[in-house]
């Protein structure tokens, strides 16, 4: 005997929000994959923590694909195991999102030094580094207008007479605009790279915890409906 009266609309609520669950999945995919090439594209990260919360909101995002399965035939199906089964695991996802957000919220606080750290280790093995690094290097100094970690002066033992930057510091970049230039504000960017880092690993940090609140409210309300229909179709059972 089938679910009857309200348990239909809750029913055909959990398919709907089963779909719901399927674009949240891929949501977190695309925000995760965002989140770690912002990490790695800004600068070159050695430190394990700063891809962490981007990888787990990657993983989270693909088993919710198969976790809607279980949600969608389920409630289709009217069959009590997989629905149980979608509850259980759908619990367990909202547990590990809510400790991801948890995790994004710590990192923010380790930012400054990862940044800090990091843009030193970059400006140090310039010389010695494969071209394809010291593009990555001028790239982001081009971008954000910036030069050094936290000033022009950084870049002081890039050349021995201590007083030249790459091109990619010049306010206007052309070959060689560097030497000798690194005190003067007209023709070298003299801010530094961290603040302007540390800003933009913020606001994507931000955007992937926001993300994993919003999605684990969504994903209560299906567990709410879940635990209704497994009532329902219980009840059903007993009828029998």
């Amino acid at each position: 005997m089938g679910i009857e009266g309200g348990m239909k609309c809750v029913k055909y609520l959990l398919f709907i929000f089963n779909f719901l669950f399927w674009l949240c999945g891929l949501a977190l995919i695309v925000v995760g994959i965002l989140a770690q090439v912002a990490l790695h594209n800004t600068i070159m990260m050695n430190d394990v923590a700063a891809s962490g919360g981007p990888i787990l909101i990657i993983v989270i995002g693909v088993v919710i694909f198969f976790i809607a399965f279980f949600g969608c035939c389920g409630a289709w199906k009217e069959n009590y195991c997989m629905v149980t089964t979608f509850a259980i695991l759908l619990g367990l996802i909202i547990i590990v999102e809510i400790a991801a957000a948890i995790a994004g919220y710590v990192f923010r606080n380790k930012i400054s030094d990862v940044v800090q750290d990091s843009l030193t280790e970059m400006i140090s093995n310039y010389n010695s580094s494969s071209p394809k690094f010291r593009d990555t290097v001028d790239g982001l100094q081009k971008d954000l207008k910036c030069c050094g970690v936290n000033s022009s002066s950084d870049w002081r033992d890039f050349m021995p007479d201590r007083k030249s930057v790459p091109d990619s510091c010049c306010v206007t970049i052309s070959t060689n605009c560097g030497i000798g230039t690194m005190t003067d504000p007209d023709k070298v960017h003299q801010q530094g790279c961290h603040d302007a880092v540390e800003a933009i690993l913020e606001k994507n940090i931000l955007w992937v915890i926001i993300a994993a609140i919003v999605i684990a409210v969504l994903q209560i309300l299906g567990l709410v409906f879940a635990c209704l229909l497994m009532r329902g179709i219980r009840s059903g059972y007993e009828v029998m």
